[in-house]
């Protein structure tokens, strides 16, 4: 299938390690050029870049704390002079801390908020209008499936990601007349095949959809 994807720019937070690495590089071998963000994994980052162009592709490596939404603008901004816009934003960035719930504090509540929910929020902010410029954008907000059915010892994670999964349909309604697709993924190792479908021209009229690739997490009955 030809994605489409050829001279289109990607944006995937978190995207040095596990996942984020894996979607960079099937965005890459599909043609588009690469924003690999990162806060810390500077190492992992260049890796990834490395790898890329190494396979022919191009790529770059920004540092951004997603929980700074002026950090955050700034980084799109620079992406798309450097790059040459903005067309796919993959929010793959997260923070998980297992715990009983009595047991966790606010300053627990605030950092997986922080970067489960405003971190998708400042990135989505801050593509949303070079995307709206070039009429036409992918959004894709990577989550675990708790979003949907709760998980014990989870319960401030999932409140995130209930809120990304709000988020989504409801920038799903406002973009479309902007002809910028938002959808939401659970996030196994092997979801970058579907990222990339998602960031193709043959879904252009998929939105607002969460697509649950949980290995069945959350099926019920």
């Amino acid at each position: 299938m030809n994605t489409g994807l050829k001279g289109k720019i990607a944006l995937v937070t978190g995207g040095g390690r596990d996942t984020g690495r894996a979607i960079a590089r099937a965005l890459a071998a599909e043609g588009a050029a690469v924003a690999v963000n990162y806060l810390h994994s500077k190492t992992d980052a260049d890796a990834v870049v490395a790898e890329i162009a190494a396979a022919g592709g191009r790529a770059a490596a920004y540092q951004a704390d997603v929980t700074d939404a002026f950090a955050v603008r700034a980084m799109v901004d620079r992406i798309a002079a450097d790059l040459g816009g903005l067309h796919i934003l993959v929010n793959n960035a997260g923070y998980v801390q297992r715990q009983r719930f009595v047991e966790t504090t606010p300053d627990d509540w605030k950092k997986q908020i922080d970067v489960g929910l405003y971190g998708v929020i400042h990135c989505c902010h801050a593509a949303v209008p070079h995307m709206a410029r070039q009429n036409g954008g992918r959004i894709i907000n990577l989550m675990g499936d708790s979003a949907r059915v709760g998980e014990s010892g989870l319960a401030i994670t999932a409140a995130s990601r209930g809120g990304v999964l709000a988020l989504t349909k409801s920038l799903a309604k406002e973009l479309g007349r902007h002809w910028i697709t938002v959808n939401r993924l659970g996030k196994p190792d092997d979801v970058a095949p579907a990222v990339t479908f998602l960031a193709s021209e043959g879904a252009s009229w998929i939105t607002g959809q969460a697509l649950s690739i949980s290995g069945g997490f959350s099926t019920t009955g």
